[in-house]
């Protein structure tokens, strides 16, 4: 088989098609996790700080420091996330120019607790905030340091994540699915218009892909029935992928839990591919088998406890049983079951890119 570039890869394992190997990708990487896997390989790390602290020389450090990463890892893909302008309000707030107010811990994860919005009538004084293209200077940099041989991931909120922010709590929103529909459906219409102007704005920038992100479930099951996802997402998630398509771009539907309930309904609306497939309720044999060839699947590998606690042989281990289940025939690109966080070892890590190039090569071949 030809050697494939990185790019080829992912967009081949996208379309449900069978790469020359398993291509490796990661939804995102922590500043601190950056720096720990960065110190396997040189001492010339920037120190750790959450992005929202640094200044632009600062950010910038910090982002070489993961492209010398990806280079010394061959990663096949990389993730570009926006660089929103912000407001430092304390040690742990931020806000953002819709006048979002996030709790930010120690992690870096913004969780957002305050919105411009409580009743339908603050629409008609809300602020309509359109990406700028400072934003994505991430997306641009990597381009430029990293070529074309490489796919770039352009991660953006999908229109759930975007509504609650708005209202500041996930809890209002799933409340007003019942008590307040009319709302909801306005949330959503200001949101999915927002993630669109990022989708058309990440592929003039040249994304091959975009990742929708916000989670719809818990370990148990989602956190709307089937009959709401159908009425208050599954429209703008069609929207979404229609207009990525179009910009001749793959979509990758990010969320953790079990998506059962709803899993043929985001494959139907035109998602390419669903990460991460989280192993603690979702068995990747089973999504494989009903899934084949209609979807790409992403992740597996255990970033809760095997990634943080385990160890280098147990890693290969999960990612030899891993790829044997879930890459044969193609549409398969490994990753961990949510992002490489502070939490996890960086010699993990590692792990699991080498072993991802020891058995992933097609066709694949996996002995007892």
């Amino acid at each position: 088989m030809v050697t494939m570039t990185g790019k080829e890869r992912m967009l081949t394992a996208l379309a449900c098609g069978q790469p020359d190997r398993v291509p490796v990708w990661e939804l995102a990487f922590n500043e601190e996790s950056i720096i720990k896997i960065a110190r396997l390989f040189t001492d010339d790390v920037p120190p750790v700080k959450l992005v929202h602290e640094m200044d632009l020389d600062e950010r910038i450090k910090l982002l070489d420091t993961l492209y010398m990463v990806a280079r010394k890892l061959e990663l096949d893909g990389l993730t570009s996330i926006h660089l929103f302008n912000t407001q430092i309000i304390d040690n742990e707030h931020i806000r953002d120019d819709w006048g979002r107010v996030y709790f930010v811990g120690k992690e870096g994860e913004s969780i957002p607790i305050q919105g411009p919005v409580s009743e339908p009538a603050d629409l008609k004084t809300l602020k309509i905030i359109h990406p700028l293209e400072q934003e994505f200077m991430m997306l641009m940099l990597s381009r430029e340091r990293l070529g074309k041989d490489i796919a770039h991931v352009f991660h953006i909120s999908g229109p759930f994540r975007e509504s609650w922010a708005m209202l500041g709590s996930i809890e209002k929103l799933l409340y007003y699915y019942k008590k307040k529909p009319g709302l909801v459906k306005d949330l959503a219409r200001i949101g999915t218009d927002y993630v669109l102007e990022s989708v058309d704005k990440a592929a003039d920038l040249g994304a091959d892909a975009v990742a929708i992100v916000s989670d719809l479930a818990f370990n148990q099951s989602t956190m709307m029935s089937p009959a709401h996802y159908e009425e208050f997402l599954y429209p703008y998630h069609v929207e979404i992928n229609a207009l990525a398509h179009k910009r001749g771009m793959k979509v990758i539907k990010h969320s953790d839990g079990n998506l059962w309930p709803i899993m043929d309904r985001l494959v139907e609306s035109g998602f390419d591919g669903i990460h991460p497939i989280q192993p603690q309720c979702m068995d990747i044999n089973q999504v494989k088998a009903k899934f084949e060839g209609r979807c790409c699947l992403l992740g597996n590998i255990d970033c809760e406890h095997l990634l943080p606690f385990g160890s280098e042989q147990e890693v290969d281990k999960t990612v030899k049983e891993t790829i044997a289940a879930a890459a044969p025939g193609g549409g398969y690109i490994i990753s961990s079951s949510n992002t490489i966080h502070p939490g996890c070892k960086g010699e993990n890590y590692v792990a699991l890119v080498r072993a991802a190039r020891k058995y992933g090569g097609y066709p694949i071949q996996i002995n007892d």
